[in-house]
Protein backbone atom coordinates (compact mmCIF):
# COMPACT_ATOMS: atom_id res chain seq x y z
CA UNK A 1 0.00 0.00 0.00
CA UNK A 2 1.39 3.31 -0.79
CA UNK A 3 2.30 5.71 2.00
CA UNK A 4 0.95 9.09 0.39
CA UNK A 5 -1.82 10.55 1.60
CA UNK A 6 -4.71 12.76 0.09
CA UNK A 7 -6.09 15.15 2.73
CA UNK A 8 -9.23 16.43 1.40
CA UNK A 9 -10.85 19.98 2.54
CA UNK A 10 -14.55 19.56 3.46
CA UNK A 11 -16.66 22.76 2.21
CA UNK A 12 -16.37 23.66 -1.13
CA UNK A 13 -14.69 20.75 -2.13
CA UNK A 14 -16.55 17.52 -1.40
CA UNK A 15 -19.50 19.52 -0.75
CA UNK A 16 -21.19 22.71 -2.20
CA UNK A 17 -21.22 25.65 -0.02
CA UNK A 18 -24.44 25.77 2.46
CA UNK A 19 -27.65 26.96 0.91
CA UNK A 20 -29.40 27.60 4.35
CA UNK A 21 -28.65 31.12 4.83
CA UNK A 22 -31.83 32.44 3.81
CA UNK A 23 -34.05 30.09 6.25
CA UNK A 24 -31.19 31.24 8.97
CA UNK A 25 -31.70 34.49 8.70
CA UNK A 26 -35.51 34.19 8.38
CA UNK A 27 -35.36 32.79 11.53
CA UNK A 28 -33.31 35.46 13.38
CA UNK A 29 -35.51 38.27 11.78
CA UNK A 30 -32.53 39.51 10.07
CA UNK A 31 -32.08 40.63 6.10
CA UNK A 32 -29.93 38.21 4.53
CA UNK A 33 -26.38 40.14 3.67
CA UNK A 34 -26.36 41.05 7.60
CA UNK A 35 -26.90 37.93 8.49
CA UNK A 36 -24.27 36.30 6.39
CA UNK A 37 -21.68 38.83 7.94
CA UNK A 38 -22.66 37.90 10.92
CA UNK A 39 -22.02 33.95 10.75
CA UNK A 40 -18.93 33.96 9.20
CA UNK A 41 -17.54 36.85 11.43
CA UNK A 42 -18.25 33.94 14.37
CA UNK A 43 -17.41 31.18 12.82
CA UNK A 44 -13.68 30.92 13.30
CA UNK A 45 -14.29 30.29 17.08
CA UNK A 46 -17.05 27.69 16.22
CA UNK A 47 -14.93 25.79 14.22
CA UNK A 48 -12.24 25.55 17.40
CA UNK A 49 -14.55 24.10 19.38
CA UNK A 50 -17.33 26.38 20.61
CA UNK A 51 -20.23 24.86 21.44
CA UNK A 52 -23.62 25.34 19.29
CA UNK A 53 -25.19 27.62 21.59
CA UNK A 54 -22.63 30.06 22.44
CA UNK A 55 -22.68 30.54 18.86
CA UNK A 56 -25.92 30.97 18.17
CA UNK A 57 -26.50 33.50 21.24
CA UNK A 58 -23.85 35.51 20.21
CA UNK A 59 -25.70 35.75 16.38
CA UNK A 60 -28.92 36.44 18.01
CA UNK A 61 -27.40 39.01 20.22
CA UNK A 62 -26.37 41.05 16.78
CA UNK A 63 -30.17 40.68 15.69
CA UNK A 64 -31.79 41.19 19.36
CA UNK A 65 -32.69 37.64 19.37
CA UNK A 66 -33.00 35.28 22.58
CA UNK A 67 -31.26 32.12 21.50
CA UNK A 68 -32.21 29.29 24.25
CA UNK A 69 -31.32 25.75 23.69
CA UNK A 70 -34.35 24.86 21.76
CA UNK A 71 -34.15 27.47 19.26
CA UNK A 72 -30.22 26.71 19.11
CA UNK A 73 -30.56 23.27 18.20
CA UNK A 74 -33.26 23.93 15.52
CA UNK A 75 -30.29 26.70 14.26
CA UNK A 76 -27.56 23.69 14.11
CA UNK A 77 -30.06 21.40 12.91
CA UNK A 78 -30.82 23.75 9.29
CA UNK A 79 -27.36 24.81 9.35
CA UNK A 80 -25.52 21.11 9.32
CA UNK A 81 -28.22 20.14 6.27
CA UNK A 82 -26.67 22.51 4.37
CA UNK A 83 -23.68 21.77 4.41
CA UNK A 84 -24.57 18.19 3.51
CA UNK A 85 -24.96 18.76 -0.29
CA UNK A 86 -21.95 17.25 -1.52
CA UNK A 87 -20.52 17.45 -4.91
CA UNK A 88 -21.69 14.07 -7.64
CA UNK A 89 -18.31 14.58 -9.16
CA UNK A 90 -16.10 14.72 -6.11
CA UNK A 91 -17.37 11.96 -4.76
CA UNK A 92 -17.20 9.70 -7.57
CA UNK A 93 -13.46 10.47 -7.60
CA UNK A 94 -13.34 9.59 -3.85
CA UNK A 95 -14.85 6.15 -4.69
CA UNK A 96 -11.99 5.94 -7.75
CA UNK A 97 -9.19 6.85 -5.94
CA UNK A 98 -10.26 4.77 -2.55
CA UNK A 99 -10.93 1.62 -5.22
CA UNK A 100 -7.85 2.04 -6.52
CA UNK A 101 -6.19 1.62 -3.20
CA UNK A 102 -5.69 5.21 -2.46
CA UNK A 103 -5.07 5.90 1.27
CA UNK A 104 -7.52 9.27 2.17
CA UNK A 105 -7.93 11.57 4.71
CA UNK A 106 -9.95 14.66 5.67
CA UNK A 107 -9.08 18.01 7.34
CA UNK A 108 -12.25 19.97 7.87
CA UNK A 109 -12.76 23.35 9.65
CA UNK A 110 -16.12 22.45 11.59
CA UNK A 111 -17.90 22.31 14.08
CA UNK A 112 -18.30 19.56 16.52
CA UNK A 113 -21.83 18.84 16.32
CA UNK A 114 -21.26 18.85 12.27
CA UNK A 115 -18.63 16.58 12.54
CA UNK A 116 -20.77 14.14 14.46
CA UNK A 117 -23.62 14.16 11.01
CA UNK A 118 -20.41 14.01 8.99
CA UNK A 119 -19.45 10.82 10.40
CA UNK A 120 -22.68 8.73 9.05
CA UNK A 121 -22.51 9.64 5.72
CA UNK A 122 -22.26 7.92 2.67
CA UNK A 123 -19.04 9.20 1.44
CA UNK A 124 -17.11 9.07 4.67
CA UNK A 125 -16.77 4.87 4.05
CA UNK A 126 -13.80 6.70 1.26
CA UNK A 127 -11.78 7.78 4.05
CA UNK A 128 -9.32 6.18 6.76
CA UNK A 129 -9.30 9.23 9.13
CA UNK A 130 -11.65 12.43 9.58
CA UNK A 131 -10.48 14.94 11.75
CA UNK A 132 -12.52 18.10 12.54
CA UNK A 133 -11.25 21.25 13.71
CA UNK A 134 -13.88 21.81 16.73
CA UNK A 135 -12.58 18.34 18.07
CA UNK A 136 -8.83 19.86 18.20
CA UNK A 137 -9.81 23.15 18.86
CA UNK A 138 -7.41 24.50 16.68
CA UNK A 139 -8.06 25.30 12.85
CA UNK A 140 -6.51 25.76 9.72
CA UNK A 141 -4.18 27.35 8.99
CA UNK A 142 -2.99 26.96 12.29
CA UNK A 143 0.70 25.29 12.11
CA UNK A 144 -0.90 22.90 15.15
CA UNK A 145 -3.48 21.61 12.99
CA UNK A 146 -0.51 19.83 10.28
CA UNK A 147 1.37 18.65 13.03
CA UNK A 148 -1.83 16.86 15.03
CA UNK A 149 -3.00 15.59 11.35
CA UNK A 150 0.46 14.03 10.92
CA UNK A 151 0.43 12.29 14.20
CA UNK A 152 -2.94 11.00 13.38
CA UNK A 153 -1.80 9.79 10.16
CA UNK A 154 1.22 8.25 11.40
CA UNK A 155 3.24 9.70 8.52
CA UNK A 156 5.18 12.75 7.43
CA UNK A 157 4.27 15.86 5.92
CA UNK A 158 5.88 15.17 2.74
CA UNK A 159 3.53 12.07 2.57
CA UNK A 160 0.79 14.28 2.51
CA UNK A 161 -1.10 16.48 -0.56
CA UNK A 162 -3.65 18.27 0.78
CA UNK A 163 -6.52 20.23 -1.46
CA UNK A 164 -8.60 23.39 -0.36
CA UNK A 165 -10.75 25.39 -2.07
CA UNK A 166 -8.70 28.12 0.02
CA UNK A 167 -5.27 30.21 -0.86
CA UNK A 168 -4.82 30.74 2.68
CA UNK A 169 -5.02 27.22 3.65
CA UNK A 170 -2.93 25.55 0.68
CA UNK A 171 -0.09 28.03 1.59
CA UNK A 172 -0.10 26.84 5.34
CA UNK A 173 0.03 23.23 4.68
CA UNK A 174 2.89 23.92 2.19
CA UNK A 175 4.53 25.96 4.94
CA UNK A 176 4.15 22.79 6.94
CA UNK A 177 5.69 21.20 4.52
CA UNK A 178 3.05 19.35 2.80
CA UNK A 179 2.48 18.98 -0.77
CA UNK A 180 -0.69 21.14 -1.49
CA UNK A 181 -3.13 22.09 -4.48
CA UNK A 182 -5.98 24.53 -4.68
CA UNK A 183 -8.97 23.02 -5.16
CA UNK A 184 -10.61 24.01 -8.76
CA UNK A 185 -12.62 20.97 -10.17
CA UNK A 186 -12.75 16.57 -10.48
CA UNK A 187 -11.99 17.13 -13.71
CA UNK A 188 -8.98 18.96 -13.50
CA UNK A 189 -7.29 17.39 -10.33
CA UNK A 190 -8.22 14.06 -11.36
CA UNK A 191 -4.84 13.26 -12.97
CA UNK A 192 -2.53 14.67 -10.06
CA UNK A 193 -4.35 12.99 -7.44
CA UNK A 194 -4.64 9.47 -8.91
CA UNK A 195 -0.49 10.18 -9.72
CA UNK A 196 0.40 11.33 -6.27
CA UNK A 197 -2.03 8.10 -4.69
CA UNK A 198 -0.16 5.88 -6.58
CA UNK A 199 3.22 6.97 -5.00
CA UNK A 200 4.71 8.95 -7.57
Amino acid sequence: MTTNWLVFDYGGVISRHTDALPDLANRMGAGLADFESAYWAGRDLYDRGCSDLEYWRALGSRFGVTVDEELSATLTEIDIAGWLHTDEDTVALLAELAAAGARLALLSNAPVSFGRVAERQPWTAHFEHLVFSGDLRIAKPDPEIWTALAATLRASEADCLFIDDREVNVAGALEAGMRAQLWSSAARLRPELVRFAGGS
